[in-house]
């Protein structure tokens, strides 16, 4: 790989070793499924997908990408994880899923081809997994519209969680592969606001999103003390 390229090729490794169990919900890709509904209602609100222009920037598998396209929008999908996008693809082709498709390339070599294209730019669960998250952050500005919208999704950097996000979703709970997450790539949201207003990007709303272990269930909230959510639109030219 091009040492160039804002990737770590262990992280692309993990989740192409994972690839072919990204479409059952009952694999260590649970998690994605369950909060999947909330992200899509929650990024829907904001930016009312039906008929925009969408690209999902790591999007792996194609769940959210999927999703997003279902409910209307013309979807992009965009990741280096070669076997992740080709079960991506065959999933929209044994699905029918309308309006997705699929590419191997990064959102700063995207954006170089092709900036102000997209009215919608997600990029989930995507952030703690590269080497310099402030770069796919000025990339993601780059390439949407003035005025789009972009969200982002990653998890807080404090003893929570560490304890929520890796002892307990890892270890105790095994609600994701061990070493899925390390600690050091977690990002507060005071860093990714700041990487945010750098960029060009507008902070418009935040929000938490929490698990009951007992109840199985996943919901938005304001605590963003472990994971959460961040909508910001383009300041307008």
């Amino acid at each position: 790989m091009d040492k160039n390229v804002n990737a770590d090729p262990a992280e692309l490794a993990k989740f192409s070793e994972l690839a072919h169990r990204w479409w059952d919900p009952e694999s260590e890709f649970r998690p994605l499924h369950q909060i999947n509904p909330l992200r899509l209602e929650w990024i829907d609100r904001l930016a009312a997908l039906e008929g925009r222009a969408v690209l999902d920037v790591g999007c792996g598998g194609g769940i959210l990408a999927d999703a997003m396209a279902r409910k209307g929008a013309n979807v992009l999908g965009i990741d280096l994880a070669s076997k992740a996008l080709k079960v991506a693809q065959l999933h929209a082709l044994e699905a029918e899923t309308p309006r997705v498709q699929y590419r191997e390339v990064s959102a700063e070599q995207l954006a170089e081809e092709c900036p102000e294209s997209f009215d919608v730019v997600t990029c989930m669960e995507m952030l703690e997994h590269v080497p310099d998250p402030s770069s796919v952050v000025r990339a993601c500005a780059r390439l949407v519209k003035p005025g789009g919208w972009v969200f982002f999704s990653t998890i807080n950097r404090n003893p929570k969680s560490f304890l929520f996000a890796i002892v307990g979703a890892e270890y105790v709970l095994q609600l994701l592969p061990k070493g899925t997450h390390e600690y050091a790539k977690f990002i507060k949201p005071s860093e990714l606001a700041a990487y945010c207003r750098a960029a060009g990007l507008e902070l418009q709303a935040t929000r938490g999103m929490e698990y009951n272990p007992l109840t199985r269930r996943y919901w938005l909230s304001g605590d963003t003390s472990v994971n959460y959510l961040m909508a910001t639109q383009r300041i307008s030219a």
